[in-house]
């Protein structure tokens, strides 16, 4: 059952974490089943319920999934894997378009930014019992949120969209509870789920955004809490519309204590207008990140929510990092009131190379999604050989089980290397990876 690995502790503490460390050395292999409670209690001479705690602390960590009579399991893609690891090597001389990043020619230059927020910082040292937020990003920050919709209230500041997140689902929910999720999604707020002991209902997603009534069906089957993407939705490039904005809204007033947690990445690269939820629960969430617009080193998000919410996620903030740099806070406020980015100019930078590729790929009768952002979702009939294929070609994409739970396979493209010259060629080589292999008949 377990090949040549042996399990050892005494505790459940001890057990779990023995599990847990074999796992991430790959001692135990994702789908490898372990023995039974019984079973493994007597060999180790400990009580059954020991063995029983250290299971459900493997289950909570997302390290092991339990099947009634199958018994348990180490996790196909256990959190210790992470689906960032479900990624090709780029070989020489290979174009990577797996990678998600935006282009670094659309970001704006930080030393100017980094040195007025330095020279502020020169004036009056940031000191320990300081405001955590900067007054300048949040006058700019709560004018941006206040145009676009997001219900007035406090602010706090987060290390980036993912922290935001994990704060905000660790301020509500406890292991065990469901948190419905777009399908296909962000793979680190999937991976973020189970490490947090919380269980993912999968949401199906169009380009409108989540679609209305699967939302419904999630929350009335248990989902105490929300994750939507606000604009270009990675993978897929979905935008919530008004339409399914009023959809979402109705079923989320049915389920008034439901917390909701708004994804607002694309913030600085769409030209289209969110279309926020925040506000039809009690407790919400509304995230805007700098990454895709200012750079990813930033590490900074601002985040809007109710008061209870914001008052939680500041409180845990005090207990760990304090607070996050006023340094890069300044330089952030810098950048966004003083127009370093041409928004639209951006958004049509990336629209630029994602439409011209879509068009390439209908042409050949082949579906791609991407109606904003930086990426496109192609349904593939298999990833293994998509990828494959598209490899041997000399082009690297990400394979959709990074992003999907139980949605169709698919590859994404990251379109943000692109240029002009590469559209027709790369369309030519996703024709020929999506395209059945020749059958073959044996006399």
């Amino acid at each position: 059952m377990l090949g040549e690995y042996r399990i050892e502790g005494r505790g459940a503490a001890e057990i779990a974490a023995d599990v847990e460390r074999a796992v991430g050395t790959g001692e135990l292999r994702p789908g490898q089943a372990l023995p039974p409670m019984r079973e493994l209690a007597a060999r180790l001479g400990v009580n059954p319920n020991t063995v029983a705690a250290a299971y459900r602390t493997l289950r909570e960590r997302g390290v092991i999934e339990t099947a009634g009579r199958r018994g348990s399991r180490v996790r196909p893609k256990p959190v210790t894997t992470g689906r960032a690891q479900l990624r090709v090597e780029v070989p020489p001389g290979a174009r990577d378009l797996s990678t998600g990043n935006p282009d670094p020619e659309l970001l704006p230059r930080l030393a100017p930014a980094l040195a007025v927020a330095a020279e502020a910082g020169d004036r009056r040292a940031v000191l320990y019992g300081d405001d955590p937020v900067d007054p300048g990003l949040l006058r700019v920050a709560r004018a941006e949120l206040a145009a676009d919709g997001v219900p007035a209230g406090p602010l706090t500041v987060t290390s980036g969209s993912l922290d935001a997140i994990e704060r905000v689902l660790a301020a509500h929910l406890r292991p065990g509870d469901a948190v419905a999720v777009e399908d296909p999604g962000w793979g680190s707020a999937l991976d973020l789920m189970p490490a947090l002991g919380l269980r993912t209902v999968p949401v199906g997603v169009d380009d409108d955004g989540p679609l209305a009534e699967e939302l419904a069906r999630a929350l009335a089957d248990g989902a105490r809490a929300v994750l939507v993407t606000a604009r270009a939705q990675n993978p897929t490039g979905a935008a919530v519309t008004a339409a399914r904005a009023r959809a979402l809204r109705a079923v989320l007033s049915a389920h008034p204590n439901t917390l909701l947690i708004e994804d607002d990445h694309g913030h600085g690269i769409v030209d289209l207008p969110p279309h926020p939820l925040a506000g039809a629960t009690r407790h919400w969430a509304f995230a805007r990140s700098a990454a895709k617009t200012y750079g990813p080193d930033l590490r900074l998000a601002v985040l809007a929510g109710d008061p209870v919410t914001v008052d939680r996620v500041r409180g845990r903030l005090r207990l760990g990092p304090g607070w996050v740099s006023l340094l890069l806070q300044r330089a952030l406020a810098h950048l966004w009131s003083g127009g370093a980015v041409d928004r639209t100019a951006v958004a049509e930078s990336y629209r630029a190379r994602r439409q011209p590729l879509i068009d390439a790929l209908a042409a050949r009768g082949i579906e791609a999604r991407g109606r904003t952002g930086m990426n496109l979702w192609i349904p593939v009939p298999d990833e293994t050989t998509a990828v494959a294929r598209l490899l041997q070609s000399g082009w690297v994409v990400a394979p959709g089980a990074r992003f999907r739970l139980a949605s169709p396979p698919a590859v994404r493209v990251t379109v943000s290397p692109l240029t002009p010259a590469d559209i027709e060629p790369l369309a030519e080589a996703i024709e020929a990876a999506v395209r059945p292999s020749p059958s073959r008949v044996y006399g």
